[in-house]
């Protein structure tokens, strides 16, 4: 046991990483990578399918948008089941001919400038989905990790406190300490069998939970990644003009710009020009018809329909400034708490938990050895056991924090630019 704690005090690494990677080598199944995990997840998820299905259900609309009005047939008798000359059919005149719709105003382009507005909010929705999937994977894979590695800690405390409770066995058989420390370290033995239950059922869930969204079952994780921390220095810029949620605040307003454009469209009458060719019964000739049908604007002029549109385009314009301010200051607050678990990282990872390691070793030499009392080696165990669960701690809030700053700052990828 001396000799473990010696090589990880030598490599000068994080005990879990250690602990993790042994039994991940141990076992029979390969550890799962967060690449791995975000491919998987990407083939399956039923949020990315039905974004996917709405840029095709865009598409649909503004095949439908581009469709002109159909013409009718129009079919009238006239003259016909009246009295005296007119009874019956002897007097009728049929009048066969068709009616066509003439869209003016631009009302077709309009159309389908509302629905290439539509398809661009779609591709930003297929987007967005994506880069809320990876958050969500990388968050669960991030849990994952967090409680396997409290679970190898919970593990290893329980060997450790077994092993104190020997050498409380021993000293009192000796004569050398009273019973109350064998019941001590019984005790303490125990809480730590509860606390390794506990955190296994805790593992278990988040392994399940990740499983789930990858569609396959999850043994184990890889723990290299889970305890890779940047090194520190200046924050890179980031600029939250080109990330998905400026880019689909802007699209909102272009498909509110659109309608504006298909509200003034719509003002403009459409006229109905119709042919039609008219048998006179009574003589057998034929004659043309011919007629044009104009609606008049008097109780609907298209002035309401406008007003709506431009108070929506107007409320579309506010909701995108407010847009850039709300993901600037959640870029801003997840880049300082991202720096802040960094910095907590690097030094529950490093010195203090080394300090606290060696502290912990030369208590348990000397509870042996009756240089130290029971009291000193609890304290040192406990000392060490609260700087690992506050290292994982920390790593865990600084991939948490990280994830979310990469969703906030999510790029909008090249095929949705090039549908906008």
């Amino acid at each position: 046991m001396h000799r473990i704690f010696a090589a990880v005090l030598a490599v000068s690494v994080c005990a879990t990483s250690l602990q993790a990677q042994t039994s991940i080598s141990s076992s029979t199944d390969p550890a799962l990578t967060l690449d791995e995990a975000l491919a998987n997840a990407g083939a399956l998820s039923p949020g990315v399918e039905a974004a996917r299905f709405g840029i095709v259900a865009a598409q649909a609309q503004r095949d439908v948008a581009r469709l002109r009005p159909n013409p009718s047939i129009d079919v009238m008798a006239e003259n016909v089941a009246g009295t005296g000359t007119y009874s019956g059919l002897r007097a009728s005149e049929t009048t066969v001919g068709l009616s066509l719709p003439l869209e003016l105003g631009g009302k077709r382009s309009a159309r389908v400038g509302v629905a290439n507005a539509q398809i661009a909010r779609a591709s930003l929705e297929a987007a967005i989905a994506q880069a809320d999937l990876r958050q969500r994977v990388s968050q669960a894979f991030n849990d994952a990790s967090a409680n396997q590695g409290r679970a190898v800690i919970a593990r290893e405390q329980v060997g450790i406190a077994a092993e104190v409770l020997r050498a409380a066995r021993v000293r009192v058989a000796s004569g050398r300490a009273s019973p109350l420390e064998e019941q001590r370290a019984d005790v303490a033995r125990l809480n730590a069998e509860g606390t390794a239950e506990r955190s296994e059922r805790s593992a278990d869930l988040a392994r399940d939970t990740l499983s789930r969204l990858i569609g396959s079952t999850v043994t184990q994780v890889d723990p290299t990644w889970f305890t890779h921390v940047e090194a520190a220095g200046p924050p890179r810029p980031l600029d939250a003009a080109g990330t998905l949620a400026i880019a689909a605040a802007q699209a909102d307003l272009g498909t509110a710009t659109a309608q504006v454009r298909l509200a003034r469209s719509q003002r403009i009458p459409d006229v109905t020009v119709s042919a039609a060719a008219r048998r006179l019964e009574a003589s057998n000739d034929m004659a043309g018809v011919f007629s044009i049908s104009v609606p008049l604007p008097i109780f609907n002029t298209g002035r309401a329909g406008v007003d709506l549109a431009s108070a929506q385009r107007r409320q579309a314009e506010a909701n995108r400034r407010l847009a850039m301010l709300d993901a600037e200051q959640m870029i801003a607050t997840a880049r300082v708490e991202a720096a802040n678990a960094a910095t907590t990282a690097r030094n529950a990872t490093g010195p203090t938990l080394a300090a606290a390691q060696e502290a912990a070793r030369i208590a348990r030499i000397g509870y042996r050895e009756g240089k130290f009392g029971q009291l000193d080696l609890l304290e040192a165990e406990r000392t060490l056991s609260d700087t690992r669960a506050s290292a994982i701690d920390a790593l865990a809030a600084y991939h948490d924090a990280q994830a979310r700053l990469e969703r906030l700052t999510a790029p909008v990828p090249s095929d949705a630019k090039d549908e906008r």
